[in-house]
């Protein structure tokens, strides 16, 4: 029997290879796409700031657009998932949830919970992994049941899984003809809001637009230069630029706008063509891989974004200085180079690997000793690709808290800005 099915947009914010979109299609009578905007969860798991709140509603409205474009519509209901669940099941005789699966601890909860309505409400629930490249639970058997802590070891256990799956076809108007659309009105009722219906400054300086139209644009721009993707190599990257050296798609891949499925295979073509191509970690499916490994290490460490209580992470008596701390953050510190990054994060939300890297250095073990916990919340408000797994883990890695414990390798907030900048172009 064919099911009457909400899927619940998370972060799989795409049409393209989004597996548990196209098995909802296939399964389904009626078919309404959902994303349920409950600001609580939201703004109780993560600090979010104006610009990622901005670079989300344009990736709903670019979803809703091309939903609409393949005979659909994207319902953005606002209020508490498990309320809008119950109230709307009951009101569309729905059978079927389907959503993406994901690794974070409170989309864990939130699935769990949906589980259990399910059987309260008699629907069934299903979850399929889009947001990885592997599921992460295949790691962790193959490394006995824990996370593998070095990356050569995790790349030994990924030789043992072989490549990840391809990513599945692209839907059709055909797809969604099959199964009956929301009713007239819905899309209206339910339409995505703007910035100042939530209280939003409607104003964003970033040169970054969300959505998976924009995604898959820069993807193409930057693997028709095919000599720059074999040649690639992460820390030859330049430091000072405004705009990105390296791809620029880490906000896609963020909220799922664009697959990293996708971008390996495109990837592997190109390098199957190739006399000569960088190789892992610094080549760019390495930088896909090192992804791979925090979300592997996140998904089997409890308390994996604080200290307290995390088993890989050194227990270290920061300073709590909370006036440096704000002067760091508001760009204050009387650095030029250290205040010119922290300038660019807070109105673009994007900043160069290695400048993250010299101003985590500057936070923590290199200048100020303030705990890593707190330059990990200011990055999850301002960064547009801010990730609950490749934030932790490299705030631990770059404070020498995990992973990286050669204390004294640090960036210099003054030679190195000096090396990297000489004319003073990027501080300007």
């Amino acid at each position: 029997m064919l099911h009457r099915t909400i899927h619940l947009f998370r972060k799989e914010l795409r049409l393209h290879d989004n597996p548990v979109l196209l098995a909802a299609l296939e399964s389904s009578e009626a078919l309404y796409p959902v994303y349920i905007l409950d600001r609580t969860f939201l703004t109780s798991s993560m600090h979010i700031g104006v610009l990622r709140w901005h670079f989300l509603l344009q990736s709903l409205e670019d979803l809703h657009k091309n939903l609409d474009q393949l005979g659909s519509c994207l319902l953005v209901i606002q209020g508490e998932y498990e309320t809008v669940l119950r109230g709307h099941v009951q009101k569309w005789n729905i059978t079927q949830v389907t959503l993406d699966a994901e690794m974070e601890p409170f989309y864990k909860e939130m699935e769990a919970n949906i589980r259990r309505l399910g059987a309260e409400l008699g629907f069934e629930v299903l979850s399929l992994v889009a947001h990885s490249l592997y599921d992460t639970q295949r790691i962790l058997d193959l490394n006995g049941g824990s996370p593998p802590l070095t990356y050569k070891r995790f790349l030994h256990i990924l030789s043992l899984l072989g490549d990840p799956e391809v990513p599945v076809r692209n839907l059709t108007a055909e797809d969604f003809q099959r199964c009956r659309a929301p009713e007239p009105g819905l899309a209206e009722c339910y339409r995505v809001p703007l910035p100042v219906d939530l209280q939003i400054s409607p104003e964003s300086l970033s040169p970054w637009r969300g959505g998976e139209t924009e995604g898959l644009q820069r993807l193409e721009q930057h693997m028709s230069d095919q000599g720059w993707v074999t040649s690639l190599t992460k820390p030859r990257t330049i430091l000072n630029s405004l705009l990105p050296s390296t791809t620029g798609l880490s906000p896609y891949f963020s909220l799922g706008c664009l697959s990293v499925r996708t971008f390996f295979y495109r990837l592997s073509n190109i390098y199957a063509q190739a006399k000569h191509h960088s190789l892992p970690p610094v080549s760019l499916q390495g930088q896909l891989l090192w992804r791979e490994f925090f979300y592997t290490v996140a998904s089997a460490t409890p308390n994996f974004t604080q200290m307290a209580g995390n088993p890989i992470c050194l227990q270290i008596c920061w300073y709590k200085d909370s006036e440096r701390l704000h002067k760091w953050k508001m760009a204050q510190t009387g650095f030029p180079w250290i205040d010119a990054i922290m300038t660019q994060l807070r109105q673009e939300g994007w900043i160069h690997h290695l400048a993250r890297h010299a101003v985590a250095c500057f936070l923590t073990r290199g200048d100020l000793w303030i705990s890593w916990e707190e330059g990990m919340k200011v990055f999850e408000e301002l960064l547009l690709d801010a990730d609950y797994s490749i934030n932790a883990g490299n705030w631990m890695w770059l404070s020498a808290s995990a992973f990286f414990h050669q204390y004294t390798r640090i960036f210099c907030p003054v030679h190195f800005g000096k090396r990297t900048d000489p004319q003073g172009d990027y501080i300007r």
